[in-house]
C-alpha cells in the first residue's frame, strides 16, 4: 500500500512539473496574446457602440426625422389620371410550410391601404407539405375573389431557398409593370398605411433604393428568451439602423427596394442585396415610426438555427465581397471603411469572437494561471459600458440586463462557430432551416382586423411549458462549457479569490441552465 502511495505521489509530482513547464513556455505566452487581442477588440466594440449611440441620440434630440432629410409628400389620386398617380407595387411573400402564420401575413398584405389596381401580391410558396400548399392556395383564391390582385406561385425545387424563390418570382411577365418591390417574410404583418408612408421616399428621391421599417414583436412577452431577443433587436433597429441611415445612408436589412437582383449565394439574401445596392451609390432610409409586426423564435432550438444563419451568412458574404468593396469606384473611401470595418469586421466578426473567446475562455483560464492578470478596466469597466450602451435600446427591460448578458455570452458559442463556418466556407455554410413559428398560439383571439370570423380558434394549441422527457432537451456543448466555468470559479474561490468566481458561477450556471433545456417555450415534437 505504501508503495502504491509513493508511486502515485511520484506520478503527481511529474505531472505538476510537466504542467508548470507547459504553463510557462506555452500557456502563459498564448494567454497574454489572447488577452491583448481581446482587449483591443473590446475597445473597438466600445468605440463603435459609443459612436452609433451618439449619432442616434443626436438624431433624437434635434428630431431629424427622415421626412426632414429627404423629400416626402403624401400620395393622392390625380384629378385626371386617378389611381395612376400611385406607382405599381409588387409585394413578395416567400413561404415554406407556414401553416401557423400564412393567414396573418397574406391578410395583412391584402389589407394595405393602397389602390387595389396598383398593387400585385405575389405569394411564393416553396411548401413541401401538400396540405399546407392547398391551404395557402385556398387563402389566395379567397382574397382574389374579393378583388385583390394576388398570385400564387410555386416552383418544382427549393434551389437557393428564399432568395431563389424571390429571384424566380421576378421572372414573371406581370412583374415588368411594377415600379417598386416590397418584401415581407412569412410572419410579417405590416401596418395598413405601410406603403403610404414608405413609397413616397422612393418616388420623390431618385437616389433612394431602400426603405426599412422597424420590427415590432407580437410575442416579446412569451418567455424570458423572447424578452432578451427583443432587447438585442430593439438596439439593432433603434440605435444601429438609425445611425447607419443618418450617417452613411446604409444599413444591412431590406424592406422595400428598387435596386433589384436577388442572389442566392449566401443565406442572407437581403444583406447581399443591400450591400450590392450600396456599392452602386444608392441610399437607404430607416423609418422607425413605421412598424411591421413579426414573431420571435420562442424555442431555443429554433433560435439556435436562426442565429446560425444570421451569423454564418454575413461572415460568408464578407469573405465573398471584401475585394469587391475594396475595388469599388462608385462610393467614397469613408463608406468603404464603414462597410469593411464597422459593418462587417466589427459587427459580424469581432463581436462574436471577443464575446466567446474573452468572456468564456480567456477569463476562466486566467484564473488557473497565476502569472497572468487582466487589467480591471478591460474586464469590468469597458464591458459594463458596452452592456449599458446596448441595454438602453429597450429601457423597459433594463432590469433584465444581467440575464441578457449571460444569455448573449452563451449564444456567442454558436455565433462564433457559425461565423467561422462562413469565413471558411465549410460545413453548414449554406444550411437553411426555416425558423419555427407558433402563429396564433401566443395571441388572444380576434386581435387582428384582417382575421376573418372563420379563424376563431388558434391554428395550433397553446404550447406547454413542461415536458416529460428531459433528455430530449440536452445541449452538451453548453453543459461542458458550464462545468468548465464552474470548475474555474471553484478554483478561484478556493485559492486566488480574485472575485472572478462571482461571474464564473453566474455564467457557468447560465450555460448549464440552457444546456439542460430550461429556456424558451417547449413545443412537443419540435
Amino acid at each position: 500500500m505504501a508503495a502504491i502511495t509513493e508511486t502515485a505521489a511520484a506520478v503527481m509530482a511529474v505531472l505538476v512539473q510537466v504542467w508548470n513547464l507547459v504553463r510557462v513556455t506555452l500557456v502563459v505566452p498564448l494567454l497574454r496574446l489572447a488577452i491583448f487581442l481581446s482587449l483591443m477588440m473590446t475597445v473597438m466594440i466600445l468605440v463603435e457602440k459609443v459612436f452609433v449611440g451618439m449619432v442616434s441620440l443626436t438624431v433624437r434630440i434635434i428630431r431629424l426625422k427622415p421626412e426632414k432629410r429627404y423629400r416626402w409628400e403624401p400620395m393622392r389620386p390625380d384629378l385626371e389620371t386617378g389611381n395612376l398617380a400611385y406607382p405599381m407595387v409588387l409585394i413578395q411573400i416567400p413561404m415554406y410550410n407556414e401553416k401557423e402564420v400564412y393567414k396573418l401575413s397574406i391578410g395583412a398584405a391584402c389589407s394595405l391601404d393602397w389602390p387595389s389596381d396598383r398593387m400585385i401580391i405575389q405569394v411564393l410558396d416553396d411548401s413541401t407539405d401538400p396540405i399546407v400548399k392547398d391551404l395557402v392556395e385556398l387563402e389566395c383564391q379567397k382574397w382574389k375573389s374579393n378583388g385583390v390582385k394576388i398570385t400564387y406561385e410555386v416552383r418544382d425545387n427549393r434551389q437557393g431557398y428564399k432568395a431563389g424563390a424571390l429571384k424566380e418570382g421576378m421572372k414573371y411577365d406581370y412583374v415588368q409593370e411594377c415600379d417598386y418591390v416590397a418584401m415581407f417574410d412569412a410572419d410579417f404583418q405590416p401596418e395598413s398605411d405601410f406603403l403610404l408612408r414608405t413609397i413616397p421616399f422612393l418616388v420623390y428621391n431618385p437616389d433612394i433604393a431602400l426603405v426599412q421599417a422597424r420590427w415590432k414583436f407580437v410575442n416579446a412577452d412569451e418567455c424570458m428568451m423572447t424578452r432578451i431577443q427583443e432587447m438585442s433587436l430593439d438596439y439593432h433597429f433603434k440605435i444601429e439602423q438609425e445611425a447607419g441611415s443618418s450617417t452613411f445612408a446604409f444599413f444591412g436589412f431590406n424592406a422595400i427596394d428598387d435596386a433589384g437582383g436577388w442572389k442566392d449565394r449566401t443565406t442572407v439574401e437581403d444583406m447581399d442585396l443591400a450591400v450590392r445596392a450600396g456599392l452602386k451609390g444608392w441610399k437607404f432610409v430607416y423609418v422607425g415610426d413605421v412598424h411591421v409586426k413579426s414573431e420571435l423564435p420562442s424555442t431555443f432550438k429554433a433560435y439556435r438555427y436562426q442565429q446560425h444563419r444570421w451569423s454564418c451568412g454575413p461572415a460568408n458574404l464578407f469573405k465573398k465581397m471584401a475585394m469587391e468593396i475594396v475595388t469599388n469606384e462608385n462610393v467614397s473611401m469613408w463608406k468603404k471603411f464603414h462597410l469593411l470595418y464597422s459593418f462587417f469586421f466589427v459587427g459580424k466578426i469581432v463581436a462574436h469572437t471577443v464575446t466567446f473567446i474573452f468572456y468564456c475562455i480567456v477569463i476562466p483560464v486566467s484564473v488557473i494561471v497565476p502569472e497572468v492578470e487582466i487589467p480591471q478596466w478591460g474586464v469590468v469597466y469597458v464591458p459594463t459600458l458596452i452592456t449599458f450602451c446596448k441595454a438602453f435600446g429597450t429601457p423597459s427591460s433594463i432590469h433584465l440586463v444581467i440575464f441578457w448578458l449571460l444569455f448573449e455570452n452563451v449564444m456567442s458559442l454558436h455565433r462564433i462557430k457559425a461565423a467561422l463556418t462562413g469565413l471558411l466556407d465549410a460545413g453548414r455554410v449554406n444550411e437553411w432551416i426555416v425558423t419555427e413559428k407558433l402563429g396564433d398560439a401566443h395571441k388572444p383571439k380576434n386581435t387582428d382586423n384582417f382575421q376573418d370570423s372563420s379563424n376563431i380558434q388558434p391554428l395550433i394549441n397553446k404550447p406547454k411549458k413542461t415536458q416529460t422527457n428531459i433528455w430530449q432537451r440536452f445541449y452538451f456543448s453548453e453543459i461542458w462549457i458550464g462545468l468548465f466555468m464552474l470548475s474555474c470559479g471553484c478554483f478561484d474561490l478556493a485559492t486566488r479569490q480574485q472575485g472572478y468566481f462571482i461571474y464564473l458561477f453566474l455564467q457557468g450556471f447560465a450555460f448549464l441552465f440552457i444546456g439542460f433545456g430550461y429556456v424558451g417555450t417547449y413545443v412537443p415534437g419540435s
